[in-house]
């Protein structure tokens, strides 16, 4: 068995060279993307595109055989690290939530026709697309409680429900939306996936929902989450994606692999809060010496140092047993980097925040939005107490009660037990004495 941390020459390279390109051109596009709309910051981005699609890094998170480039969870990992340090980096990428998720379902449960034409255009960043799954009316943390259904109408599926939070879908030109299909199987069975156009009759994208992050939501924003009413929206046969039933199935492929992107992501948004708390450090003063000087702030910086390389390990760690074993093996690591992860980013910008005062508390610097940011971390893809539950579960199964209900550990039983042992010894060692 070996363990090995290194990275290859050739691929470090690259980590490099996105490292330079995300903040020379990345960077400063954050400050005016409000003002450029959506049509304005694809236009921006495509040159950039071009550049990564040359490097061979367009695309990254599919294998090869499915029109990715067949990096695997670990690469991806670190590529997901630098491209977290910006919002909208991905985008030069082309692994985009939700589209790098979509991406992955259609690659791996769609017919032919459905990858020609949702999956081919969408890798080449001709479409966008959205997941629609969370509903305002049940709980995203027990998905087996879906109430938006798909019932057959002759050869046709008609599909009538409510959903929000379908993150991208004001802006999407289709939906991969999950609806209950029987709902009679069992919770695992019930619900199924399909393919919705968004200009479909009966389907009615409502608003952006304006959130925490983004109190004053616009419509037809990148990265805004829409509420959706399907209004028996009738589509073919053919738009059902995958097996009837295996809808939850399909959404776990999905989701795994996207916590460890979400992850190393969330490592990139640290990692920058991290430099602006150390920077202002070594520059401001208060009661007579520098902050860089003040033990309490000496310890933010190290508590932070250790807690980013403490979720940047497990995150690896995660990915490599995913890469070497599949994904079913990684589901308690991937759980345990979920709320590690999303604590770990909101502690480290919780104190670049507070180490810049007023300064940080205002919209002058990206550290309120990283808090906004932040805070929605514990929720999406799976709140904080579910994947706690989960991973204690795992971990309790492992062990049984005492017999009597004595501590294996008590140590007057466990005294006892060795002086039966080892009474050949005491007696000799006593006479001795």
């Amino acid at each position: 068995m070996s363990w090995d941390f290194s990275t290859e020459p050739e691929f470090q390279e690259q980590l490099d060279w996105m490292r330079d390109m995300v903040r020379r051109e990345i960077w400063p596009l954050e400050t005016i993307w409000p003002e450029l709309g959506l049509d304005g910051l694809m236009r921006a981005m495509a040159p950039l595109q071009e550049q990564v699609k040359e490097r061979g890094l367009w695309a990254a998170h599919l294998p090869e055989d499915l029109g990715g480039q067949g990096m695997g969870q670990v690469r991806l990992g670190l590529m997901h690290e630098i491209l977290g340090t910006s919002p909208i980096a991905p985008l030069a990428f082309g692994n985009a939530a939700p589209d790098s998720g979509n991406s992955e379902i259609l690659a791996m449960n769609g017919t032919e026709e459905q990858k020609d034409r949702w999956l081919h255009p969408l890798l080449a960043g001709d479409l966008h697309s959205a997941f629609s799954m969370t509903e305002p009316h049940t709980p995203g943390s027990d998905p087996t409680q879906l109430a938006t259904r798909a019932v057959r109408d002759g050869d046709d599926w008609v599909i009538t429900g409510r959903k929000w939070f379908s993150s991208n879908a004001s802006i999407a030109d289709f939906l991969i939306v999950m609806a209950v299909t029987n709902p009679d199987a069992r919770p695992s069975q019930r619900a199924s996936m399909f393919i919705v156009p968004t200009d479909t009759p009966g389907v009615d994208i409502l608003r952006d929902v304006p959130t925490m992050e983004h109190p004053s939501a616009e419509f037809g924003n990148y990265g805004g989450h829409a509420e959706i009413l399907y209004d028996g929206a009738r589509l073919p046969a053919e738009a059902l994606l995958g097996k009837e039933g295996e809808g939850f199935i399909m959404a776990q492929h999905r989701l795994v692999p996207g916590r460890i992107h979400h992850c190393m992501r969330w490592l990139g948004v640290a990692r920058r809060a991290f430099d602006m708390m150390c920077e202002r450090a070594t520059y401001r003063q208060a009661h007579g010496s520098l902050l860089s000087e003040k033990q309490t702030v000496q310890n933010w910086i190290a508590d932070s140092a250790a807690e980013m390389q403490a979720a940047r390990l497990m995150t690896l760690h995660a990915a490599w047993t995913m890469d070497t074993q599949g994904a079913s093996a990684a589901r308690d690591q991937v759980a345990l980097i979920k709320f590690f992860g999303a604590k770990v980013l909101h502690d480290v910008v919780d104190r670049a925040l507070q180490l810049h005062g007023s300064l940080g508390y205002s919209t002058d610097l990206p550290l309120e939005q990283m808090y906004r940011f932040a805070r929605a971390a514990r929720i999406y893809d799976g709140p904080d107490e579910v994947h706690r539950q989960s991973v204690a579960r795992h971990i309790l199964a492992g062990y049984q009660p005492p017999e009597e209900g004595v501590p294996s550990e008590h140590l007057p039983t466990r005294r006892d037990e060795a002086r039966q042992r080892f009474g050949a010894l005491l007696e000799a060692v006593t006479a001795n004495d």
